[in-house]
């Protein structure tokens, strides 16, 4: 497998190498971490509905949206990330993506372990260390091939994160940043000092060689730099970032007509939140639309699951039916989220 240790790279490239050598079909192990700080969201998030995109602008801080699961969430060049690209039909990856986490996250943990972190694994794709989480991880599909990204948080801005977050007012502001400073650790409060780059990226690729193969360490090649710009063509772009940004907003639901109603409605999960808007005519669900930060495999069915729901009653089991013949169906995989959960959300 080709591996990357390429420590500081700009901003763009954290994301795009990635995606690059998914859309490729090449396996690779990148290491890295960005130059210069950014926000992204997850695949199926809104980011005006999670990011203070005025803030961000104020401060020259990018925004980008990946093809990975999961929340938003505030990169720099204190987090050092690890994104591993592996073929589904690679000898020993488990067939279903709770298990796939479970064990190519050992080697993180392990990791953690040698440099001081008593670090823990907490399902779905939770690291967990002291009882705080330590590190951020998710995975996501690209044609054949499974991604696995995740970061050590060497040490973490806490009051920037909650700066970058949209929220309704100051004091909920404030509430964030607290939680998040009482259930986000990092490298350095755990133990005092923050590790060297390269002896934590050379660790790392010891335990994964293992699972993956001989990793072969690499330069960047012209086809995957071209393949990255290619991406970020389309990614970085104001369009992909605000694909899932076409529904009311602030809104839990607005008459339109007699017995025509918007509405929106969330829902936290034990695999995230469910946030889903739609239009509720005479008692029908039209024009759904779900968002999140909550993972679904294959995620570009989650587009033909909002069409699978249109036209249906608003009624819990009907609602919950057809979500699980549409999982079983397609095979879905949604850690942590039940079809009975969009059929709860969808009749609070």
């Amino acid at each position: 497998m080709d591996y990357y240790f390429l420590d500081a790279v700009p901003w763009e490239d954290s994301q795009a190498l990635y995606h690059a050598a998914a859309h490729l079909g090449r396996e690779a192990l990148f290491i890295l971490r960005p130059a210069t700080p950014y926000v992204c969201t997850g695949f199926h998030q809104d980011a005006q509905q999670e990011i203070d995109l005025d803030f961000t602008r104020l401060h020259a801080i990018p925004v980008i949206r990946r093809e990975v699961g999961g929340g938003a969430v505030y990169l720099d060049g204190q987090q050092l990330f690890f994104q591993l690209i592996i073929r589904r039909d690679h000898p020993g990856v488990p067939a279903h993506i709770a298990d796939f986490y479970k064990k190519f996250l050992q080697p993180v943990i392990d990791t953690f372990r040698v440099f001081g972190v008593p670090a823990e694994y907490k399902p779905v794709n939770d690291i967990m260390a002291n009882g705080r989480k330590i590190s951020g991880t998710g995975a996501a599909q690209i044609e054949d091939s499974l991604i696995l990204v995740g970061n050590f948080i060497q040490d973490f801005n806490y009051e920037m994160m909650s700066r970058c977050l949209r929220v309704p007012d100051e004091k909920f502001r404030d509430k964030v940043h607290k939680t998040m400073f009482e259930n986000l650790t990092t490298m350095l409060r755990e133990t005092g000092q923050i590790p060297d780059n390269a002896a934590l990226a050379a660790t790392l690729a010891r335990f994964y060689t293992p699972l993956v193969g001989e990793l072969v360490q690499k330069p960047l090649d012209e086809a995957l730099t071209q393949k990255a710009s290619e991406m970020l063509a389309e990614i970085n772009t104001p369009e992909w970032l605000m694909a899932n940004d076409h529904r009311r907003t602030d809104t839990r639901q607005v008459k339109i007509a007699e017995g025509v109603y918007v509405i929106q409605k969330m829902l936290k999960t034990p695999g995230g939140l469910i946030r889903v808007t739609a239009v509720n005519q005479l008692g029908i669900l039209k024009d759904v639309h779900i968002s999140g930060d909550f993972f679904f495999f294959p995620a570009t069915h989650l587009v033909s699951l909002e069409k699978a729901l249109d036209g249906l009653p608003i009624e819990a089991q009907s609602i919950a039916q057809a979500v699980a013949a549409f999982y079983q169906r397609y095979a879905i995989e949604s850690p942590g989220v039940m079809p009975t959960d969009f059929a709860q959300v969808l009749t609070l």
